[in-house]
């Protein structure tokens, strides 16, 4: 096991030890409106007059709150287009001194194409992302700005917006993912011992398995957290192993070695029917409850990890 999340995990098995834990707080509710504002803007694919905004949009949220605060550009030729792909990574640090880090990541881009939306017709139009795109990085925002309130003390965070994650097409894996691939090439020092993204989160009937190649890159750091969850009593993290989805944490770790999970919720809304990569993919569907839930959990184990780390 990689000798940097062996420490985290080390950390992390000290906090039965410290006494009267108090849990945190995190409000869903905020969340939501991000999400809500973050649509309000269009699709959001690169390209787009949305994805030009939302880079405002975040720049003004993030940028007060980081100790640091980047737009990685990244210009590669395009897979599918004659033109070139123009992404921008947003990038945001806290407690940037510390060397001990963990990154917090989720794609903030939305799908150019619904294709697979039940309506033929709709299928070459954009997606507004509600739940696949913008509840990962509505629940980071939220973070953000807890970090910025309450500093953390040992623990390093580092937030990535990752783009052009929604870009490949059905069937072509290497694709997707692709500003998370450009950022891993030039990770700023000191690099973080793994990652936590965040992606489909805010589905009203959240279930939360365990992404399949989640727990082969970093099972005790799974674990953990769904511990966490349960001692919570947030029965929506279910202790079973789920489907293999290639996503961020998937390109992350195949590209830099960081030891990464995935907190997905792919049934949306259910086994029954899927709004994933369709037209129905808006803010209605999406829950504050379950943005809570997710935040809370996350929110708490930085937290924990930060004081275990004394």
């Amino acid at each position: 096991m990689n000798q940097h999340i062996q420490l985290i995990i080390l950390l992390f098995s000290l906090f039965n030890i410290i006494e009267a834990q108090t849990v945190q707080y995190f409000d869903g509710s905020r969340s939501l409106k991000f999400i809500n504002e973050q649509c309000e803007l269009g699709p959001r694919f690169p390209g787009s007059t949305g994805h030009r905004n939302a880079i405002k949009y975040f720049t003004k949220h993030f940028k007060p709150l980081g100790d640091e605060f980047t737009i990685m550009e990244e210009v590669i030729a395009h897979p599918y287009e004659t033109d070139s792909l123009r992404m921008s990574n947003i990038f945001t640090r806290f407690n940037v001194d510390a060397p001990r880090r963990i990154l917090l990541m989720a794609h903030w881009d939305t799908r150019k194409i619904a294709d697979k939306d039940p309506d033929e017709e709709n299928r070459a139009l954009p997606i507004l992302g509600a739940n696949d795109g913008a509840s990962g990085v509505a629940v980071l925002m939220v973070l953000a700005e807890m970090f910025s309130q309450n500093p953390l003390i040992n623990l390093g965070i580092d937030i990535l917006l990752a783009d052009g994650e929604d870009v490949g097409h059905a069937g072509d894996s290497e694709n997707f993912g692709l500003g998370t691939r450009e950022f891993a090439k030039h990770i700023p020092l000191p690099r973080p011992e793994a990652a936590i993204c965040l992606d489909m989160v805010g589905d009203a009937e959240l279930t939360l398995p365990i992404e399949q190649y989640s727990y082969i890159q970093a099972a005790d750091l799974v674990l953990d957290i769904w511990d966490l969850a349960a001692e919570l009593g947030f029965t929506q993290f279910q202790k079973k192993i789920g489907m293999p989805i290639t996503d961020d944490h998937r390109v992350l770790y195949i590209h830099s070695g960081i030891p990464a999970i995935d907190i997905i919720d792919f049934d949306y809304p259910n086994k029954q029917k899927n709004y994933w990569h369709t037209l129905e993919d808006t803010p209605d569907k999406c829950s504050s409850e379950s943005l809570s839930v997710v935040g809370t959990v996350v929110l708490n184990y930085i937290y924990r990890l930060d004081e275990a780390m004394r």
